[in-house]
């Protein structure tokens, strides 16, 4: 349990120019910025995909320089998705103790942050992995901050359809960090990124309708029924599941990623079964346990893209 400050969502914590603000605490604002938990989650799509793509063992140095400058570049598309959203995030409480809500870090620190890092980013991949995956990941951030942050995310119930495709790039980069080219095998991974996204983000996104209601973001759940958000789910999940099993036949995994895809893909869709049982029968708030969903599929991507490393040394 952390403790959460009492102040009502909305207002905006802006200290004095003397007011007195922790070195400690402002270092530690900067890093929210990244997102970091988020960040996690894509290098987890990062380094697997370039054991696949080396069928072995991938240079530790390329892997620990491509993980720095993901970390970069999605940590800048995250500051600057924060200084965009400065204005909502004030009136939700998912995300009423980010930094530039609190006032930890002003609109221009912010703004001056993410440009930084989208520029040392860009130019990190480009001197040290390869200008392909510089160019992978720039148009990932400029996806994810103007085309998701700044169009879609405000204006559409398919904005994360679609705005997902900057959290399917990590795929790419991998690869093409490897390779310095792309593939069939490297499409298959994208896609399964894409279609998972919808059915993970969902979930979230019923649990906290009100706050996305209040500063009228038309997310899905918003603007649909409980019971239209869980048939869309279902339905990208059986897709998802489908499109993960495409690379064994196609010759780019084996036995055991099938079996872990299986066993795996057969869980997520027991669990989006069993959410759409639940909101057909009406089951509202704690009852449709939607969250369970969410958190499994953190634990589902997790053990796919573990499974495409471990697969070639099982082959």
């Amino acid at each position: 349990m952390t403790a959460v400050e009492s102040r009502p969502a909305g207002v905006v914590l802006t200290p004095s120019p003397g007011g007195h603000r922790p070195f400690g605490a402002r270092v530690k604002a900067f890093v929210a910025l990244t997102k970091p938990r988020i960040i996690e989650l894509l290098l987890i799509t990062t380094v697997p995909v370039m054991f696949l793509a080396e069928q072995g063992v991938p240079d530790l140095w390329l892997v620990l320089v491509t993980c720095v400058g993901g970390y970069l570049s999605a940590g800048g598309a995250n500051a600057l998705n924060m200084y965009i959203d400065r204005d909502i995030d004030a009136l939700m409480d998912r995300t009423s103790q980010r930094p530039l809500v609190t006032g930890m870090v002003s609109p221009r620190e912010a703004l001056a942050f993410g440009l930084a890092l989208a520029v040392i980013s860009t130019l990190w991949f480009g001197l040290l992995v390869n200008w392909l995956s510089a160019a992978l990941a720039l148009g990932a951030l400029l996806f994810y901050v103007v085309l998701y942050t700044m169009v879609l995310k405000r204006r559409t119930s398919q904005n994360i359809v679609w705005g997902g495709i900057a959290g399917c790039m990590p795929v790419f980069i991998g690869w093409s960090a490897v390779t310095n080219s792309l593939s069939w095998a490297a499409v298959i991974l994208f896609l399964v990124m894409f279609f998972w996204t919808p059915p993970h983000y969902w979930p979230l996104s019923m649990k906290v309708r009100e706050d996305y209601a209040r500063v009228g973001v038309p997310m899905l759940p918003v603007v649909a029924s409980n019971q239209t958000v869980a048939r869309q789910i279902v339905l990208y999940s059986w897709v998802m599941v489908g499109v993960s099993l495409l690379l064994t036949p196609l010759g780019y995994t084996g036995w055991f990623y099938t079996a872990v895809a299986l066993v795996a893909g057969g869980w997520w869709l027991w669990e989006a079964h069993g959410l759409q049982s639940r909101a057909k029968s009406g089951a509202t708030g704690g009852k449709l346990k939607e969250m369970r969903l969410f958190h499994w599929s953190i634990t589902y991507v997790s053990l796919l893209f573990v499974a495409v490393a471990v697969d070639p040394f099982l082959r």
